[in-house]
């Protein structure tokens, strides 16, 4: 690997310490599975199509996160539990980044955000509404609330880490995420309550699960609710970048929030099924989640353009609250053909709604727009609603399944239809979120009592306005091939073939072939090549974000193009492809005697045309490019393009040895992910536009460093009786920045102690205390490389930490079963 840091040498170390050090739920690998409980494995539905097929079988890597282990994390949200259960998947925290800061961006394998697909039970489910447009990892792409799925509602969560895009359809570039919840009877009532070290981000959870099994049937429902407080991690202001931020006193004080946004959730989910006939499943699931996130921008200080100080004389810092709603409703019907085969047609409907508001602000040009009569007005809300993202998608599946039979030998077939449309809407904010004055008259120039041209839209987030208004859908066509057969019986092959034809972005054939050879009972092999492609979203097809700033002393718009717009043709910009990719992987599986379990996958996953978000680009960029903005009233444009050729390489490493200790069984697992990405080649897809300058450094940087190159989990789980104790030391690398700065700076590698203690009063009352990042370990100081931000609160930086910048947090929960 690229680091000098975690090299393969390091792993025999990593492995021989994982088994002298007790372990916290780590995500149970499908491959070595320790669990007694067979139905898990039993019940794979990710990686093959075969009925009955176990994910120890597989001829790919599948890991097998049980709804205990996720629990036992101490996390709250899906996606954090996520991240501490899988070394190969990373939740980045982000902050001052907008909507990213209420849905942060989740990978896996080191690729993008929607580079990955997710399924519940089985099905594909649909993407955020909301892009990532701010320097945070995934820029310029929208991929999956993994938050809006409730922790109680989770059976387990498979996870194929392998390139799955002629089994699954688009985005299953870097594997595939299937998320499935419960159907059990019973249920159970949980409550967890915690904090931070330094007393901020209180979390309260209460969640209730009940199910029940009819004659004929199941049903299984959620409701959940969550409330997780702001933290604040920012350091007194030195130094003051909008305006002058000191204090009257003139002692430092603090003018930023840093850190996590609120979070207040409320979630209501079902799963349920019904015998129609002994061979016929009438099928259910979905839910509703509402998310309102409150944060933070910049703070304006007095003296600048920015800052009404009639309104504000101490300066301000505005506030975004938004509002993420979700919904989804699966409805299906499946059964047993004759021949032992199966047949399964289903619809799933999908909305994301993500809203904008402002408050604690101003539209400075509102304010002080002249009156016809003399003076200004003199006055501007403080408050209003930016607007609108929405994304909704309908799937419609009919799949078959069964197997033929050659020469006495099986044949295992799967082949299928889809057809998908996708739907993008930006709806427009109230008019003084994005007006130029309150006639929105650009020929008339607004200044401030200080001479500076007035800025237009509502300050922290200016809104969306009826010019970017979208309402467009696009279609989409697929159909698969998938077989698997047994050569001899230890040799397994499997293929798979898709076409796929979007009538936006056109049409793609993928391809994959995997094999699994068991040498003998105790050591096998398995490989994987593969062909995989991604389908621009609607997202970055239509999104478009427009604001005026002043440049050089005259007020001109800036912002993003939308992809199908007339504009983004001026600037040579064409129109969005698919992205391609060619994977291969090559693993191997041990187990010995003494019950110990080692898997090994190394993979390579070349993408070419990756989209991205292009720099923010002037007329510094040439007198051409500089003549297309200044007929377009522009100052600065950015884009979407496929500008990115890209080379990723890995190395997943699982062990697993169960044993007993002190008269209890203690289970041991060590999980590392080592990953490398390099930019192989820009490609500037303009020639109005050098490649160096349409994705910059800092742009590269980010794709190659900015999610952590190693990640690893030693983590141990003991039970005595009715005791149970969770540790887990977790590793995440270095990572590296310099958005904002300029200036490359690096963060160092850190590890993560996690604890916690269970007991079982009863059968079925259990309460457990832990203490997430025990030692309370943060990154390391932004020093004098971050200023001027370090100098005005940005203590530990600012564009990417995988672990957050919370320090320390501890926990108390309750669980009763029924």
């Amino acid at each position: 690997m690229s680091r000098a840091s975690f090299k393969l040498g390091y792993l025999a170390l990593s492995l021989s310490a994982a088994l002298a050090i007790p372990n916290t739920g780590f995500a149970q690998q499908a491959d070595v599975n320790a669990e007694s409980d067979e139905s898990m494995e039993r019940i794979v539905t990710l990686g093959s199509r075969v009925n009955g097929r176990t994910a120890t079988e597989s001829a790919s890597p599948i890991d097998i996160i049980s709804a205990e282990q996720l629990v036992n994390t101490g996390a709250t949200e899906l996606g954090k539990a996520l991240q501490m259960s899988a070394p190969s998947f990373n939740f980045s925290s982000t902050t001052i980044s907008d909507g990213s800061d209420i849905i942060r961006p989740a990978t896996l394998r080191g690729l993008n955000p929607d580079q990955v697909l997710v399924l519940v039970n089985g099905k594909r489910r649909h993407q955020q509404a909301l892009v990532n447009v701010q320097e945070t990892i995934g820029k310029g792409s929208a991929g999956y609330d993994i938050n809006a799925i409730p922790i109680t509602a989770v059976a387990r969560v498979e996870i194929l880490r392998d390139g799955a895009a002629a089994q699954y359809g688009s985005d299953a570039i870097a594997g595939v995420i299937n998320i499935t919840l419960k159907s059990s009877d019973g249920g159970s009532i949980s409550a967890e309550v915690g904090q931070t070290y330094e007393g901020d981000g209180e979390v309260n959870t209460v969640g209730i699960n009940f199910g029940k099994e009819f004659d004929k049937g199941f049903f299984n429902g959620t409701l959940e609710y969550r409330d997780r407080g702001m933290t604040n991690r920012a350091a007194p202001a030195e130094a003051s970048l909008i305006g002058d931020w000191s204090s009257p006193s003139g002692d430092p004080v603090v003018r930023l929030h840093i850190g996590d946004a609120d979070s207040e959730n409320l979630y209501a989910w079902f799963n349920s099924g019904f015998n129609l006939n002994s061979s016929t499943e009438l099928y259910a699931f979905g839910g509703v989640s509402t998310r309102d996130g409150g944060s933070s921008g910049f703070f304006r200080g007095r003296g600048h353009p920015r800052t009404i100080e009639a309104i504000y004389p101490d300066g301000f810092l505005p506030k975004l609250e938004t509002e993420a709603d979700d919904q989804s409703l699966a409805v299906g019907i499946r059964g047993d053909l004759p021949n032992a085969w199966l047949w399964d047609a289903s619809v799933v409907y999908g909305k994301n709604e993500f809203g904008f508001n402002s408050s604690n602000s101003a539209n400075v040009s509102w304010y002080y727009e002249p009156h016809p009569d003399g003076g200004i007005y003199g006055e501007t809300p403080t408050s209003a609603f930016d607007g609108e993202l929405v994304f909704e998608q309908t799937t419609f599946n009919l799949d078959f399944n069964g197997t033929v039979d050659i020469d006495n030998e099986l044949l295992y077939l799967a082949f299928g239809l889809e057809m998908r449309q996708d739907g993008y809407e930006i709806n427009p904010g109230d008019p003084v979120s994005w007006a130029y004055g309150r006639t929105n008259d650009p020929s008339v120039e607004i200044v401030t009592p200080s001479g500076a041209g007035a800025e237009a839209g509502i300050q922290g987030f200016p809104g969306f306005s009826p010019s970017q208004a979208v309402d467009a859908t696009r279609d989409s066509y697929g159909a698969y091939v998938d077989a698997e057969y047994y050569v001899t019986p230890d040799f397994l092959l499997a293929g798979a073939l898709r076409y796929e034809d979007y009538d936006i972005a056109g049409d793609n054939i993928s391809g994959k072939l995997s094999a699994r050879y068991d040498i003998d009972s105790d050591f096998s092999v398995r490989g994987t090549v593969a062909t995989g492609f991604r389908a621009p979203g609607v997202q970055q097809i239509y999104y478009s974000q427009v604001s005026t700033n002043i440049v050089n002393g005259t007020l001109v718009e800036t912002g993003t193009i939308a992809n199908d717009d007339e504009v983004a043709r001026q600037f040579g910009i064409n129109a969005l492809e698919e992205e391609t990719s060619e994977s291969i992987s090559l693993g191997l599986i041990k187990r010995f005697d003494s019950g110990f379990d080692l898997t090994m996958d190394f993979y390579q996953i070349n993408i070419d045309d990756r989209i991205v978000l292009s720099e923010s680009l002037t007329a510094s960029v040439g007198a051409e490019f500089g003549q297309v903005l200044e007929d377009n009233n522009l100052g600065a444009a950015q884009f979407f393009t496929n500008s990115v050729d890209t080379k990723t390489t890995g190395l997943d490493v699982i062990a697993s040895y169960p044993t007993e200790l002190l008269d209890g069984n203690l289970n041991l697992t060590a999980a590392m992910s080592f990953m490398n990405t390099d930019v192989e080649q820009v490609n500037s897809v303009s020639s109005l536009i050098p490649g160096e300058q349409i994705f910059n450094d800092t742009q590269i940087l980010r794709l190659e460093e900015g999610q952590p190159s190693e990640k690893a989990t030693l983590s141990g789980d003991w039970t005595r009786d009715a005791w149970n104790v969770n540790l887990a030391l977790n590793y995440f690398g270095p990572v590296e920045g310099q958005a904002f700065t300029g200036v490359r700076h690096e963060w160092g590698g850190k590890w993560l102690t996690d604890l916690s203690v269970g007991y079982d009063f009863t059968s079925n009352l259990n309460v457990r205390v832990g203490a997430n990042n025990l030692f309370d370990t943060y990154p390391d100081e932004w020093g004098s490389a971050g200023s001027p931000f370090s100098d005005a609160g940005f203590k530990y930086g600012w564009e990417t930490f995988p672990f957050g910048i919370n320090g320390g947090y501890y926990y108390a929960r309750l669980n009763y079963t029924f």
